[in-house]
């Protein structure tokens, strides 16, 4: 990680608060040192499935500062979307598909990679196809529905000898990674407490991620896997059992999806989380309480800027494209024949979770082991 002087002072601070060594290993600077030796082999070829918001304004864009990767194809099922994007982004037809033919992708040489980022209902299915098609993939959170549907997505790709990642972008955001190392090293001491809340008022209501259909949930399917994943990835531990309950104002906008839901974790040792997501309340942070001290990331699921701290150690905001590390890294992975951080079975565990706390709040909020 690139470290200017305030930023040197602060860890020299915080190494003399605490009398701990530096342990600054973002996983940013380690996906940076993959690509540098990597710089001089052919870039992958990735191909978008799906042009909504997510693709269109996060995926393509980092595409096109991706050091392994580059945008190679796109699947969409809107007609009127590819000459745009052809236009834009210099695609040859050849490259484009739509849902109905995407199986002849099998015969593209030049994709290597297939981004699935449609709603939810569509993961497995295109996943599962596109494994079947030789390719490797990625797919954006939640994985599938529930944790079975997990399993056969894991078991088609294995099948096939291909990779499967989950777009869990945080996990190569640098600020994240010190939380993560934190947990690690305990220079705080022992963690005793998490709390991640990720919320916002959403809008459109006859938007897909409001109909229960496509979306399989509401916020928990959506920005509750971030808050999952920030307790996990804190705690470096797994949950072994929940409560969940939900609130509901808004009973016509919510009326086929939850509108606030709560829960907390047991983690072993005596340790739990409290989380809260909403689509209608705003909130964005990450604290831990350690023996001797917190940290707090806020935003802390953001795209872009997330900072905060860690004792008396300031966590600046870095400015890195998160989705492009993300997929750069995968490319390694790929190239390495090794597994990503960010593998199938990582999204495995976060449905389990999930399916958990819908069972939890379908009983009235009771205890369920995982």
């Amino acid at each position: 990680m690139t470290m200017n002087k305030n930023s040197s002072e602060s860890r020299r601070e915080f190494v003399k608060a605490i009398g701990a060594g530096v342990f600054t290993v973002g996983a940013g600077a380690l996906t940076s040192n993959a690509m540098a030796a990597s710089a001089n082999q052919k870039k992958l070829g990735i191909a978008l499935v799906g042009l909504g918001n997510y693709a269109t304004n996060q995926l393509a864009p980092a595409l096109q500062v991706t050091e392994n990767a580059y945008l190679a194809g796109i699947v969409t099922g809107t007609p009127a979307k590819e000459k745009i994007w052809a236009d834009k982004y210099k695609i040859d037809p050849a490259h484009i598909y739509n849902y109905d033919n995407f199986d002849n992708i099998i015969n593209d040489a030049a994709i290597d990679v297939v981004y699935v980022v449609l709603p939810n209902s569509m993961h497995k299915e295109f996943v599962i196809r596109a494994a079947r098609a030789g390719k490797h993939v990625i797919t954006e959170k939640p994985m599938g529905l529930t944790a079975a549907e997990c399993e056969e997505m894991i078991a088609a790709c294995h099948k096939a000898g291909v990779q499967l990642s989950v777009g869990y972008r945080l996990q190569f955001e640098d600020n994240t990674q010190q939380i993560v190392h934190a947990g690690q090293s305990l220079p705080l001491g022992p963690i005793n407490y998490v709390r991640s809340e990720f919320s916002f008022i959403i809008g459109n209501p006859k938007q897909w991620r409001l109909k229960k259909e496509l979306a399989g949930g509401g916020p928990i399917m959506d920005i509750g896997i971030y808050c999952i994943q920030g307790a996990r990835m804190a705690t470096g531990l797994e949950p072994i059992a929940l409560r969940a309950v939900e609130y509901k104002t808004d009973h016509q906008k919510f009326s086929s999806v939850e509108e606030t839901v709560m829960w907390q974790m047991e983690f072993p040792g005596g340790l739990y989380s409290n989380s809260t997501c909403s689509y209608n309340m705003k909130a964005n942070e990450l604290y831990v309480s350690y023996a001797k001290g917190n940290a707090r990331l806020e935003p802390a699921y953001s795209y872009r800027g997330v900072g905060g701290h860690l004792g008396q150690l300031k966590l600046p905001p870095h400015q890195v494209n998160q989705q492009a590390l993300q997929m750069d890294d995968f490319v390694v992975c790929i190239r390495q024949n090794k597994t990503s951080k960010v593998s199938g079975e990582e999204g495995l565990k976060d449905m389990k979770i999930v399916d958990a706390m819908y069972k939890s709040m379908a009983n009235g909020g009771q205890r369920v082991v995982i």
